[in-house]
């Protein structure tokens, strides 16, 4: 037993005691609100907080480790001191890098870190830089997407908690690899969250997923910290080499200095503490350059942002698909535009928001490197009404080309998990509320919203069957074989020229130059002296570049000044004139 002080911000109940194994304890209030106690309690004691006369002991908001659920007591958790063996790792920024996201409790079949670390050799075989964890923070249930996170600072048990987190993060730098983790700040589940008992934790205004934030209203700046202090802890505590943020146009800030502008200088702040660099990466729908200019431009700072009109743009154009969104998207000259501006609504008006959207991104002063092109996330198929991802709809051959087309971009690239060899399992929306109501209303409302749009319900999966969890898994057996083992290698045939050829690092847009050819529906992406040249269409087109071939999907009969392509397929040339 050691003296501990315990500390948590409540400024709206008139009394809290400090509850430790059993035992309450008085604790004392400051002027800011917060309360404070220094009792003696054992390195792992479970404790929690008495609010006024309430007699539910709740956790802390700033638990490290909730052994039980998000409902139950805390626990006592310090970051190993001799848990770490990445001394000598120095980091990287995810610039240009390629990253993979993943989803630990679908990623293998035992759904932990532990069983997670077993396939890093695999993604340093593959080429990655960097992984990208979905959400890790504790949610109610076993098993969900974990975008329902209510204590932010706890790991979710289930995947092995804060300890796991350190050996899956030691293990990564241990092979070369950088770990992001995706941070959600924009909104709290529906089951355990008892923020709002302590604090003006929420605003007044709401967003698709509940009530916002406070971050800008009274009370405003403890909620901040809670965020930033979050932020930094996993960077800090966890060694991670970076955040992604989720839906940061959810984060309604009008204040002077917006949270993401104050987010970034503290990062950088601790990148120097730290020595080695630390990356921010955003998602946004707002296509709004100032996310990704730098602090001293004028801008928020963030290292880089998620670009789904690239998204939309190569899925559409490959696949026909034109519903919802993708209802601007699907020309071959669509496509052109957005791979050469980064943008492709850039204050242009968007027919599925009824409005003018978007801004120009500078190309001469903002390099490609800080959007993220992808063929693929989870959002991107987990969203569908039934989960299917494009390997289910698509040749081979068509997935060849929209990888071709992401990974031979000037864009940082990333990678969703499984989509590397197509993979057979669909990404389905999951969750496992333990109550009822709840979960009968999670239920409902996702075959509600699908239906209205012309699905029939019965065909949308119950998040709450754990066979909709147990579907989703990557089945890793299927990758050594067939076409599954044919796109594998030419998605690490890709990598490795992204990685070796000098013409691929070439962030700048303003160096590139694309061809295409609407009725033959061919495209030639041109990076220096090679040449991507895609057929996106379903019969055999000439292709007016020349050279010799350096990788090919199906290989091509190249004349003087023409290549002849095969339907659904994709080669890279070096010029030779």
């Amino acid at each position: 037993m050691t003296d501990h002080e315990f500390a948590v911000w409540a400024p709206l109940p008139q009394r809290v005691r400090l509850d430790v194994d059993g035992t309450a304890h008085p604790m004392t209030r400051d002027e800011d609100g917060w309360w404070r106690a220094t009792v003696d309690a054992a390195p792992q004691a479970r404790y929690g907080f008495l609010l006024d006369d309430d007699p539910a002991v709740l956790p802390d908001p700033r638990s490290a480790r909730q052994p039980d659920g998000v409902h139950e007591r805390s626990q006592l958790w310090s970051p190993p001191s001799d848990g770490w063996t990445d001394a000598g790792w120095q980091g990287r920024s995810i610039e240009g890098a390629v990253i993979y996201e993943l989803h630990i409790g679908t990623f293998t079949p035992g759904g932990t870190f532990d069983s997670a670390i077993e396939k890093l050799d695999y993604l340093v075989d593959l080429g990655v830089d960097f992984v990208e964890v979905m959400p890790v923070n504790a949610f109610s249930g076993t098993h969900g997407w974990g975008y329902d996170g209510v204590l932010w600072y706890a790991v979710h048990e289930p995947y092995g908690g804060p300890d796991g987190l350190v050996r899956f993060v030691d293990a990564c730098h241990a092979r070369g690899l950088g770990v992001l983790i995706d941070a959600v700040f924009n909104h709290l589940g529906p089951s355990g969250n008892y923020l709002p008992k302590f604090g003006p934790y929420l605003s007044s205004g709401s967003n698709p997923w509940g009530e916002s934030i406070n971050i800008a209203d009274a009370g405003a700046d403890e909620v901040r910290r809670y965020i930033l202090d979050c932020a930094l802890r996993w960077m800090r505590d966890f060694h991670a080499d970076g955040l992604r943020l989720d839906a940061v146009h959810a984060l309604v800030d009008t204040t002077a200095v917006h949270i993401l502008e104050e987010l970034s200088a503290e990062t950088d702040s601790l990148a120097t503490e730290l020595g080695r660099p630390l990356s921010l990466v955003a998602e946004s729908d707002m296509n709004d350059p100032r996310l990704i200019t730098p602090r001293d431009q004028g801008g928020l700072g963030m290292t880089a942002q998620w670009d789904d009109d690239i998204h939309h743009a190569i899925h559409s154009a490959v696949s026909g698909e034109r519903q919802g969104y993708y209802g601007d998207f699907g020309a071959v000259a669509t496509l052109a535009d957005t791979l050469r501006h980064g943008y492709f609504h850039a204050g242009t008006f968007s027919t599925f928001r009824g409005r003018r959207h978007g801004r120009p991104l500078d190309t001469a002063t903002i390099p490609a490197t800080r959007l993220l092109a992808y063929t693929l996330t989870h959002d991107q198929v987990g969203n569908r009404a039934i989960g299917d991802r494009p390997s289910q709809n698509l040749t081979t051959g068509q997935l060849a080309v929209k990888a071709a087309l992401a990974l031979g971009s000037p864009y940082t690239a990333m990678l969703f998990m499984g989509e590397e060899w197509a993979s057979s399992s669909p990404f389905q929306f999951f969750s496992s509320h333990p109550e009822p109501e709840l979960a009968r209303a999670t239920a409902e409302g996702r075959k509600r919203e699908f239906a209205e749009h012309g699905w029939d319900a019965d065909e949308i999966p119950d998040p709450q069957d754990p066979a909709t969890f147990e579907r989703s898994k990557l089945h890793w057996d299927e990758k050594d074989g067939g076409d599954h083992a044919r796109l594998l290698g030419f998605y690490r045939d890709l990598i490795t020229l992204r990685r070796s050829e000098s013409d691929m690092a070439d962030p700048w847009l303003d160096h590139l130059r694309v061809d295409y050819d609407e009725d033959a529906r061919w495209l030639v992406m041109h990076r220096g002296g090679l040449s991507i040249a895609c057929n996106l269409g379903a019969e055999p087109v000439d292709v007016p570049v020349a050279g010799d071939v350096v990788l090919a999907w199906d290989e091509p009969t190249v004349g003087n000044e023409t290549a002849r392509l095969g339907g659904h397929s994709v080669a890279v040339l070096r010029r030779t004139g």
